[in-house]
């Protein structure tokens, strides 16, 4: 079995600027079949943590809000709260964050609705009876809607190896209950000869699990959450993942939660990945880093797992950029994300996620 990927690259004329080109890659896509009229949809994406700007540009977004209401359904732009402590951690703070980015209804001409509340614990639990979870705590309001559009920026991330439309689905609609159970086994450990005692870490633990103790940092193991914040905040890399047990399954986790987000809508989503601003790591961070390859172009597809391979693909044929955090795997046809991440095994969340039927890695991709 092959699934189709559509394709635009960012080339634009005088006759079609990029907003017209993505309005074509949709319909191209099937955006047409994916919802009835009157049907709610969740546009679901990342509004960017205060002070990262890689987060996709909000015009693109309303260009997919209107062919949403062109087709007569009533779209909404939707995230899920963060684990960690940011600036998207509660309903009132993440609605603040979006609209300061550039979500606003003005921009964007959708209402932004947080999927799990106030604070990350409005929530469904779907049963799914898979390996790791018997059920998954998903936003109510990414339950409740009738059709879902998954709009992901694809980069970097330090867990997953990479961030695609899976991510954005299992992790990113997942309540906080959800979030937890995902990282659960991300249990980082730190390197006291490396640790300078600088405090960064403690500052930023949302659960007050590190401290600082005769000038290094300790870590309380019962009070750990594994959203592993602190792994990238460290300066001197004094705290790390013990990788080989806490990255696969992970990777499972969050692929069965993607299942259950699709749950009930497997016939009524739409996939749509940005390979733009490819940033070494999540839009979670309060900053972005140089993109580690060029601006490639816009995928659109009904399968997930079909178009995050496409997407690690293209990415991977290209040449780094010059001046970026690669200092390996820089060329054309080598693995980009191993090469930023080198102990993250990133190849299990598709083949899990096609043991499991949510897709095929097997792809036709057709440029528009």
């Amino acid at each position: 079995m092959t699934s189709t990927v559509h394709f635009m690259d960012l080339r634009a004329n005088p006759r079609e600027n990029l907003y017209a080109k993505l309005g074509r890659l949709l319909e191209a896509a099937g955006i047409a079949d994916v919802f009835s009229k009157r049907d709610l949809v969740a546009v679901k994406l990342h509004f960017g943590e205060m002070g990262n700007a890689a987060f996709i540009r909000p015009v693109f977004l309303r260009r997919i809000v209107e062919a949403v209401k062109a087709l007569g359904g009533a779209p909404f732009l939707t995230d899920a709260n963060t684990l960690y402590a940011g600036t998207r951690s509660d309903a009132a703070s993440h609605l603040n964050t979006a609209i300061r980015n550039g979500f606003s209804y003005a921009v964007v001409e959708a209402p932004l609705i947080i999927a799990d509340g106030l604070r990350g614990k409005s929530e469904t639990a779907v049963p799914i009876h898979r390996k790791r979870f018997k059920d998954v705590y998903i936003g109510n309001e990414i339950v409740q809607a009738d059709a879902l559009i998954s709009v992901a920026h694809f980069k970097g991330h330090e867990l997953a190896g990479f961030g695609g439309a899976i991510k954005n689905v299992g992790m990113g609609c997942a309540s906080r209950r959800g979030k937890l159970a995902q990282h659960s086994t991300v249990s980082p450990k730190v390197d006291e000869g490396k640790c300078i005692g600088c405090g960064d870490c403690t500052e930023h633990c949302s659960q007050g699990a590190l401290s600082v103790v005769d000038e290094k940092a300790v870590l309380d193991g019962d009070k750990c959450i594994g959203c592993g914040e602190c792994i990238l905040i460290c300066p001197s890399s004094a705290i790390s993942i013990q990788w080989d047990q806490a990255i696969p399954v992970f990777l499972e986790n969050m692929v069965e939660y993607t299942e259950g987000v699709l749950k009930g809508k497997k016939e009524k989503s739409l996939f749509i990945n940005f390979i733009t601003s490819v940033s070494p790591a999540c839009d979670c961070y309060g900053h972005n880093d140089t993109p580690i390859v060029r601006d490639i172009g816009v995928l659109a597809a009904r399968d997930p797992v079909a178009i995050d391979q496409a997407s690690v693909d293209l990415v991977n044929r290209e040449e780094a950029l010059p001046g970026t955090c690669l200092s390996t795997h820089q060329g054309a046809g080598e693995d980009k994300f191993k090469g930023l991440y080198p102990k993250v095994d990133w190849p299990i969340q598709l083949a899990y996620a096609e043991e499991i039927g949510l897709g095929t890695r097997k792809y036709d991709l057709l440029k528009i």
